[in-house]
């Protein structure tokens, strides 16, 4: 296994440098012909102008060989970053019981295809759970925290029952992630301050599940309330807030918010701070609000590709922080008032004393 490594460790290093060979062979004559070739030394402005084309292809040819070398890197990075984007950020299915979802994010980190933004919907026999974060920062740096929330929420939301138990195993996740990166973060092993303190860190977060009959359950960790789509856009109760995780411990008793639901036909968007708190070269903030009012009866995709667009247009491509996107409708049918079968009569109800 050693040896094979070190063979493609070999190779890669040749693959790197192969477009420097023709450069470099061409400067080598060059040198040689200077040198070596009696005619070269001979004054004149005809092999001056000869002896100076010849240098001059060899810099153009060596800056060329580089340039492609870097751009097969940055080529390689880019696919990296796509797979990692594709496993830690998967696009939700297209359909979950009966849910239409569609889902995007938006890094404000250059050249980074993911941030500390995070989403995720899986269903579940206890419903179709839904989480919606954003990690403190942004960019590479919150990908740790990222990886620990959607990777405990993923496995939580089919174990645990009810909904307060996943929070709670988000929160020790969070917890774990940051014991350890305090520790590889400490002074006395790092042997410099940390350039992100751990302790600084903490994620906003909703997480909702969504019953057969549209009833929602909603935890809202510090995050803003989404907004739920019929005539209007207009924001969605989700109740008192909780603090977000990593800041304060979670209440030892935890209800969810359950008075609101989402009936057929409705949507809703949930979202990260983001999204609102993006600015024009004027200083504007970006209406959210304004922007979901689309047409009636848009799908969630088109949806998202259309903020997106309006977003970039708002800020002309320079954001300021992550911005995700989650769009639910429910696409479930209502199911109408059956009338009575044939034969049977409705039961008839006794007279009213006071008739």
């Amino acid at each position: 296994m050693i040896r094979t490594r070190s063979l493609d460790s070999d190779g890669s290093r040749l693959r790197r440098l192969a477009p420097l060979a023709l450069p470099a062979a061409w400067g080598a004559v060059a040198v040689a012909w200077k040198f070596a070739c009696p005619p070269a030394r001979e004054p004149g402005l005809p092999i001056r102008i000869a002896t100076s084309v010849v240098f001059l292809s060899v810099g153009i040819g060596l800056v060329l060989g580089v340039r492609r070398g870097l751009a097969r890197e940055l080529a390689r990075a880019r696919t990296v970053a796509e797979a990692t984007q594709r496993v830690l950020l998967r696009p939700p299915p297209g359909r979950l019981e009966g849910l239409t979802l569609a889902a995007g994010q938006l890094s404000a980190s250059r050249g980074a295809s993911v941030g500390g933004d995070l989403y995720g919907a899986v269903a579940t026999p206890h419903g179709v759970r839904i989480v919606v974060g954003d990690v403190r920062g942004h960019g590479l740096a919150a990908l740790g925290a990222v990886v620990a929330v959607l990777g405990s929420f993923r496995e939580a939301a089919h174990d645990e029952p009810e909904l307060a138990g996943v929070l709670r195993r988000l929160e020790r996740a969070l917890e774990r992630h940051l014991r350890e990166r305090a520790r590889d973060e400490h002074p006395s092993r790092a042997g410099t301050d940390p350039e992100h303190p751990a302790a600084e860190e903490f994620v906003t977060l909703l997480l909702l599940e969504i019953g057969p009959d549209g009833r929602l359950a909603v935890f809202d960790c510090g995050h803003p309330a989404p907004y739920r789509l019929g005539r209007t856009a207009r924001r969605l109760l989700v109740g008192d807030p909780l603090p977000p995780l990593g800041v304060l411990p979670l209440p030892a008793v935890l209800r969810p918010y359950t008075a609101a639901r989402l009936l057929p036909g409705e949507t809703l968007v949930l979202h990260t701070d983001g999204a609102e708190e993006a600015r024009d070269h004027r200083g504007r903030f970006f209406a959210l609000d304004t922007a979901l009012a689309g047409p009636p009866g848009e799908a969630p995709e088109a949806l998202v590709r259309r903020v997106r667009t309006e977003l970039l247009h708002h800020t002309g491509g320079r954001l300021a922080d992550d911005v995700a996107l989650l769009v639910v409708r429910n696409d479930r049918a209502r199911v109408p008032a059956q009338p009575a079968e044939p034969g049977l009569r409705r039961p008839r109800t006794a007279p009213s004393p006071h008739c």
